[in-house]
């Protein structure tokens, strides 16, 4: 079979200022959802004893987030779809804000729930259609090389906010991170108008709950929406389990600090980015069935590392070389394996986005159960997790491989 080479412009973008503005703002209304949750991990013991409750209730505050977040973006894709991405992002932001502002005054974990409900509703929005307004302005290699530095931002949020989150509750307490994120979200609307504003010009999908249901039924009937974005969402599971066991494993296990912790997650950031740069040169070249391909082989190549790490050589350095083979893979397939799902439905790019942010989701709190389920050894729990996600994963892109025309 012809790969898809073809299909894809392989003349490199001119990279103008005005495209790496555009590119950044996007990244910031990617980043909003990971950012409000992964800033709160190192104060979680510090919100319980202010709270009054255990520690394992106020972690139901990332919980409910997470819910909230997966099942908001169905409901925000055909919106935008039907009214456009400037007034359902400012919207968002605005929900996201003030969510902020009632998690940093909640005195009792009901409200801090309540406050943890509306961010996410709002953080939903503008993550959903950070990918859709990427699908509305690039396509080919273009799009691919978007995704790709969007990836990069939601990577770098779970990656350096516990460090941030660290250090701001040092210096002002728990409340600071919610302060910070409410002026993050107001910035980024700011940028948002400035520098994007409506991108959807397309013919607009009217929006009731028929038209929702066969918009949605179309998507999960097409092979070439289901197979990559089944794809994606099993591998980013595997990267959520990786940030949810990562504690365990280092604390408890390799009695790391806190503070080393944070220097870890912030580490992780620069092997996102050059495989985020790397998808970005190797799709051109290779075509994007192969590059997935590449990356799906990396992923499970680490998957099953950790695996026998866990098994026979349980110590840090072992355990470091998995994983980034892992996340080497995790960032190849992730923006390719995106830009592949979301290509073939312009008119439909709202939806499309949603459904594969709702999965991504999904598998997220899948593997982050699992990886805590499985098993009480973290590390062995977190190989088995990588293994069969990833397994599961190539798998499933073999299908597409075999049955998708070059065409699509």
């Amino acid at each position: 079979m012809t790969d898809q080479t073809a299909t894809i412009d392989t003349a490199p973008a001119k990279e103008t200022s005005s495209t790496v503005l555009q590119i950044a703002v996007l990244a910031g209304l990617a980043a909003t959802g990971t950012l409000a949750t992964n800033i709160l991990l190192p104060s979680l013991p510090q919100m319980a004893v202010s709270l009054n409750v255990t520690t394992a209730a106020v972690t139901s505050a990332i919980t409910v987030f997470l819910a909230v977040f997966a099942l908001g973006q169905l409901v925000v894709g055909p919106v935008s779809d039907r009214f456009g991405r400037r007034w359902p992002v400012l919207a968002g932001f605005a929900v996201f804000f003030a969510g902020s502002v009632w998690c940093a005054l909640a005195t009792d974990l009901p409200g801090l729930l309540a406050g943890r409900v509306i961010q996410a509703a709002g953080a939903c929005a503008t993550s959903v259609l950070s990918r859709a307004i990427a699908r509305d302005m690039y396509s080919g290699a273009a799009l691919a090389r978007a995704m790709a530095l969007i990836m990069i931002a939601m990577a770098a949020a779970p990656g350096f906010s516990p460090l941030l989150g660290g250090a701001l509750d040092h210096a002002f307490g728990w409340r600071s991170e919610f302060v910070l994120v409410a002026v993050f979200a107001a910035l980024g609307a700011v940028a948002y108008v400035a520098v994007l504003g409506e991108t959807h010009h397309s013919t607009r999908i009217p929006l009731n709950p028929v038209a929702i249901a066969r918009t949605y039924a179309s998507l999960l009937a097409d092979r070439r929406f289901v197979v990559p974005a089944a794809t994606v969402s099993l591998i980013m599971g595997g990267l959520f389990a990786m940030f949810s066991a990562a504690p365990r494993v280092l604390i408890e296990a390799l009695h790391f600090s806190p503070i080393q912790l944070g220097l870890f997650f912030a580490g992780t950031v620069l092997i996102v980015f050059a495989a985020g740069m790397l998808a970005t040169r190797i799709a051109p070249r290779f075509g994007l069935d192969r590059s997935i391909r590449g990356g799906l082989l990396a992923a499970a190549l680490g998957s099953v590392a950790m695996l026998a790490v866990s098994r026979f050589s349980p110590s840090f350095l072992p355990f470091l070389g998995a994983m980034s083979v892992f996340l080497l893979g995790m960032g190849i397939v992730n923006p390719l394996g995106t830009a592949q799902a979301l290509s073939p439905f312009g008119e439909k790019a709202g939806a499309a986005s949603a459904l594969l942010g709702f999965w991504q989701m999904m598998n997220a709190a899948i593997g982050v159960w699992l990886a805590a389920a499985v098993s009480q050894e973290a590390m062995f729990a977190l190989g088995v997790v990588l293994t069969v996600f990833s397994l599961v994963a190539a798998g499933l892109y073999a299908l597409r491989v075999r049955s998708v025309q070059p065409a699509t």
